[in-house]
């Protein structure tokens, strides 16, 4: 592996917790949101990343494995299938006829917990790159 795929993997890392911090920061802003029906209540959203390792699991030689890099890919977000919270409260201006109030499926300890592991994923991420790139400028004043 070359120093610049260390910066790729490092790079794609902290873009992958970048997307899991604004969602779970998303998820956190619409924890106490209401609404009148199941349809239109915000749901909880999930990050889901896969690992890049193009060519490690293949047997492909050892050119193909530098072409192909590792990281880690973000595939996508997807809401929650988690029952939303359906509230009696007559008086609330967002009752339906029934007198229900729906809440998000948010669980604010969770995403909190969710946020610390995505801040401190990036910031493991943020160190090795810059543990590598401390590492190639003594490289170049070995020569000196």
């Amino acid at each position: 592996m070359d120093m610049g795929s260390i910066f790729n993997i490092a790079g794609s890392g902290m873009n992958a917790q970048s997307v899991r911090l604004n969602t779970t920061a998303s998820n956190l802003a619409n924890a106490d949101s209401a609404s009148s029906s199941t349809d239109t209540t915000y749901k909880s959203r999930q990050a889901v990343f896969a690992s890049i390792q193009n060519g490690l699991m293949t047997g492909s030689s050892l050119d193909d494995m530098r072409e192909g890099g590792a990281g880690v890919q973000v595939l996508g977000i997807v809401e929650s299938d988690a029952p939303l919270q359906a509230r009696y409260e007559p008086n609330h201006p967002l009752a339906n006829k029934d007198g229900y109030v729906y809440y998000p499926n948010v669980n604010v300890v969770e995403e909190m917990a969710n946020m610390m592991s995505a801040s401190r994923s990036y910031d493991a991420n943020v160190e090795m790159f810059d543990t590598a790139k401390h590492m190639m400028q003594r490289v170049l004043t070995l020569g000196q």
